[in-house]
């Protein structure tokens, strides 16, 4: 059995030897992302596990764990990371948990401290938490990011960003019910494949996919018939996470909507134009700027060669590249919004509805005071240079029914049909109009 060892701080550390007979669950914050995120770690070598679980449990076990005044999300992860180790199913002298820091102002930073510390108060002190950062804000010896699997993993994001927005761009008109969810499962399946060989990440490579990708959706019968356009924007968890915003794309997709979800990969970009802006301000490690700015060029690039693909296929409507979205917003917010999900969210609703999806719903978190600044607080600043947005800001915490939230979703999606259908009525009058016109003007005759 592995010897346990604490940091200097008191934590314990996730050692090498660990990474030989433990077991790292993490949780499911994007299915598809993280489920090829989980296929990367396990040819890394680590047993790596997405928690699945839903229920009462999960949101008791973080009230009881958890100071009520924290943010939702945090409630949630921690109350999911409490269940899984008692209901019996993992062995607490061998098992490790594994968590995201961004190093930013968010209290998502600090989730961390608050799991150990629940940890301790559930009696699991002997189970360890990995921190999967890149702001150097903790090490251990059985968990390192290479530049290889950082790369892989930046290629699992792309990947992902492109499999959620193909399966959402046909789902709603699938002649085959399913058929994109199959696709789905099968190219997570045939990504694994690649990640296995160590290929697929490359620019070139992933540029091939991405065709691939589109073809194959593009083969999938489909039917375009008037659906409300529905864009979901939001703190990240709650944004992404079916747990977290009780199965809100599922919801809308019932309700005859098509689902509107931006990639994570701008908020990526969000957080490493952040540290240079930081360092372009305030001074900084050079070496560690050069880095950052390699990187956020990468990701780039990577996400025009994205944006293009979809943009030749014909079939499938391509998001603004990140900065555009950047230059879009700043009417609108300051770039030193930067708090939580900052001006990017602020940025998302504006590009949604300037690219024509004028319905909106913005998913808040309780506690969380950045989201609710450059979210809902941005609503009537945005109504107002854009007075045809249908924004609904959408609470989530554990006193929040779902009964209340979906009425509330009801009603926008109420007004998003009338709306549509008076776009219709003036659309048919117009045409009528023209057709009079035409008919009631003389036919030339040419001798």
């Amino acid at each position: 059995m592995a010897e346990l060892k604490y940091a200097k701080d008191g934590h314990l550390i996730f050692t090498k030897e660990m990474k030989k007979e433990y077991k790292i669950l993490a949780p499911n914050m994007l299915p598809i992302h993280f489920e090829l995120i989980r296929n990367i770690f396990v040819n890394e070598g680590y047993d790596m596990e997405l928690l699945q679980t839903t229920g009462p449990n999960i949101v008791s076990e973080g009230l009881q764990n958890v100071h009520n005044d924290t943010c939702y999300p945090c409630l949630l992860v921690v109350g999911q990371f409490i269940d899984a180790l008692k209901s019996g199913k993992y062995d607490p002298n061998k098992t490790a948990l594994i968590i995201t820091q961004t190093g930013g102002g968010c209290r998502a930073s600090n989730y961390i401290h608050l799991l150990r510390k629940a940890l301790h108060k559930a009696g699991f002190d002997q189970v360890p938490v990995i921190s999967l950062n890149l702001s150097g804000l903790e090490h251990n010896s059985g968990f390192k990011l290479s530049l290889g699997l950082l790369l892989k993993l930046i290629s699992a994001l792309l990947y992902g960003d492109m499999l959620m927005l193909l399966a959402n761009q046909i789902r709603p008109y699938e002649t085959q019910p399913g058929a994109a969810d199959q696709n789905v499962t099968k190219w997570i399946g045939i990504l694994a494949g690649y990640y296995k060989k160590s290929s697929g990440f490359s620019m070139k490579e992933m540029e091939k996919t991405f065709r691939a990708m589109i073809e194959d959706f593009a083969k999938i019968p489909f039917v375009r018939t008037p659906k409300i356009k529905v864009g979901i924007v939001g703190e990240i968890y709650v944004k992404y996470s079916p747990l977290a915003n009780n199965n809100l794309e599922q919801f809308l997709f019932r309700e005859g909507a098509e689902v509107i979800v931006p990639g994570l990969l701008d908020f990526i970009l969000f957080k490493f134009d952040n540290r240079l802006v930081d360092i372009d301000l305030y001074g900084g490690n050079p070496v560690k700027y050069k880095v950052v700015g390699l990187l956020k060029n990468y990701m780039l690039r990577a996400q025009k060669v994205y944006i293009q693909t979809l943009k030749e296929s014909g079939v499938f409507d391509a998001p603004a590249d990140f900065e555009t979205i950047k230059k879009m917003v700043k009417p609108f917010i300051g770039y030193g919004a930067k708090m939580g999900e900052g001006w990017l969210l602020t940025a998302e609703m504006v590009e949604l509805v300037h690219s024509g999806v004028e319905n909106v719903v913005c998913a808040q978190p309780f506690g969380c005071l950045p989201n609710h600044i450059v979210g809902k607080g941005m609503i009537r600043k945005i109504r107002n240079e854009m007075p045809h947005a249908n924004i609904v800001a959408i609470d989530y915490d554990p006193g929040a029914t779902k009964v209340n939230q979906e009425n509330r979703l009801k009603l926008m999606l109420a007004t998003a049909k009338d709306r549509m259908q008076e776009q219709e009525r003036e659309q048919k009058k117009t045409r009528l109009q023209v057709r009079v016109k035409e008919e009631k003007e003389p036919i030339a005759v040419h001798e």
